[in-house]
């Protein structure tokens, strides 16, 4: 299938040749479906903490000692989706005479929002010093139906390059004397629970290599202020998606997909190529949270309140699990009364479904109980479902024929499944992407975490490369197939911890204008 030339240039992206092979054929035979069992909901597979439980788990949490967390933050994800519909707008503003009678239209309603209400935007003071040299205030410029040059201001490298720039590195709100960019708020939302014990906050964000210099840049202009703000010291780490972790694009006919040069065309495998990031780190605790899903500091509440409890959960079920796995490893302490005890402890506390008949026998029952309480936890906030788009939780059936919790993707089910479609449409909440996760052992070890994911729930997309048409393969999801192997906890958490910034309108909604 492949030259020598295209074997040298797979192997110096660091990857194996076999691997692009096998990617090949997942081209050519495509992933099988998630099969769905029922859907999650809560007192069947989602818990729902009362008042207590959250006191207790915040205590356990603060009480704890010689922790050390870790935020981890997706921040590549680009904002040009955010600005599409002024994109277009703007396209056809070149191509056509537009007034304030067409900004009226229903097709460009939200344009319409963001000219009436552009003063309210953290990133207006900015947009008015780049737009100083046209001699007009923006309100004239908007009068005049200008609003190419505005957009331009806005949008291209010449202004401020928010068309360009990474979500993280746009001013989102606005405060009294000055407005903070979405990474900013991540450092003052890890100030309220991710703080370690000697006052070190340590944050790891992972970017698109073209944008690392920026990141940089901003960290060391605004640090000082935050830690002198929250009396603490930030440690503040970058990577970058590994090459090695690209995927190779084919053609509609599954062979590889060349570019004018004849050379293989690969592409980012998606959020799933973050697992090789998220393995290179160490840490007791893990907090997960997009780059785009964070708030005003007098909306910051519920936030920092279920991290710390949701913290406390995992710290209390850890325990737990650990002292089980040490009974296990020791052959004395194991009689068919402490076997049935962690099988229940397994279905009923961890929701891992296992077959009796491995508990049978003392010596199988020990190495099966063994294997499945050592293994990375995460307890997954869930939000009820009110039409926002994303992932839902599920009791999904696994390829060793276990059954578990998982977050699955609508992409990854058969919609021609009357029965898989049925269930998919009974889902009471979904995935905000707010993760808490262990990766350690009882004995202190990291776990590799490559190990625990199912490389069978990847997904194919069409996608268009120099005007044609091909074949992209996206890896397991980070929170979907990359951890469909861990110990999983689903727990719903406040609609309030969940505000992503999609398009420009929604730092218009009240809960980004600290309203």
């Amino acid at each position: 299938m492949f030259r020598d030339k295209d074997k040298q240039q797979i192997i110096s992206r660091g990857i194996n040749v076999k691997e692009v092979e096998k990617q090949i054929d997942y081209f050519r035979h495509k992933f099988p479906f998630m099969k769905l069992v029922k859907s999650a909901s809560v007192g069947h597979g989602i818990i729902r903490l009362n008042s207590e439980q959250i006191k207790d788990f915040t205590d356990a949490y603060a009480s704890s000692t010689n922790l050390d967390v870790m935020q981890f933050v997706p921040a590549s994800g680009a904002a040009s989706r955010m600005f599409k519909a002024l994109f277009e707008f703007d396209e056809s503003f070149k191509q056509a005479n537009f007034d304030s009678k067409t900004l009226s239209k229903e097709a460009y309603k939200h344009v319409k929002e963001f000219f009436d209400r552009i003063d309210e935007f953290a990133f207006y003071e900015d947009l008015s010093h780049v737009l100083k040299k046209t001699g007009k205030p923006i309100s004239e410029l908007i009068r005049r139906n200008e609003y190419h040059l505005i957009l331009a201001a806005l949008l291209d490298e010449s202004g401020l390059n928010y068309g360009n720039l990474p979500k993280g590195l746009l001013k989102f709100h606005r405060y009294d004397n000055y407005s903070r960019t979405a990474v900013e708020e991540h450092l003052a939302e890890g100030a309220g629970y991710a703080r370690n014990p000697s006052g070190i906050i340590r944050i790891h964000l992972t970017v698109s290599p073209e944008h690392l210099q920026a990141f940089e840049s901003l960290m060391k202009k605004v640090i000082k202020v935050y830690e002198s703000a929250y009396k603490v010291t930030y440690d503040i780490s970058f990577s970058v998606q590994k090459p090695s972790t690209d995927t190779i694009a084919v053609d509609m006919n599954n062979e590889p997909f060349r570019e004018n040069d004849g050379s293989l065309y690969f592409r980012p495998g998606g959020h799933g190529a973050l697992l090789e990031n998220l393995n290179d780190l160490t840490g007791d605790i893990l907090f997960i949270k997009n780059i785009d899903n964070v708030v005003p500091d007098s909306r910051k509440s519920d936030t920092i309140l279920y991290k710390k409890a949701l913290a406390g959960m995992m710290l209390t079920l850890r325990e737990k699990i650990f002292t089980y796995l040490e009974l296990l490893e020791s052959e004395n302490k194991i009689d068919e009364n402490r076997i049935q005890e962690i099988g229940s402890f397994l279905g009923e506390d961890l929701c891992t479904v296992i077959n009796h008949r491995l508990l049978s026998n003392i010596k199988t029952a020990r190495q099966t109980l063994f294997d499945k309480l050592n293994r990375p936890i995460r307890i997954c906030g869930m939000v009820k479902n009110e039409g926002e788009p994303g992932g839902g939780p599920f009791w999904a059936l696994n390829s060793d024929g276990s059954v578990s919790l998982q977050i699955v993707e609508t992409s990854q089910i058969d919609h021609h499944d009357p029965e898989q479609e049925a269930i998919l449409l009974s889902s009471s909440h979904f995935n905000p992407v707010d993760l808490i996760c262990s990766i350690k052992d009882y004995k202190s070890k990291k776990f590799n975490l490559l190990k625990y994911r199912d490389l069978n729930t990847g997904f194919i997309s069409k996608k268009y490369r120099n005007g044609k048409p091909l074949k992209a393969l996206e890896l397991p999801g980070l929170w979907n197939g990359s951890m469909s192997d861990w110990i999983t906890l689903f727990v719903e958490v406040p609609v309030t911890t969940f505000n992503p910034v999609k398009t420009f309108s929604d730092l218009l909604r009240p809960e980004h204008l600290g309203k």
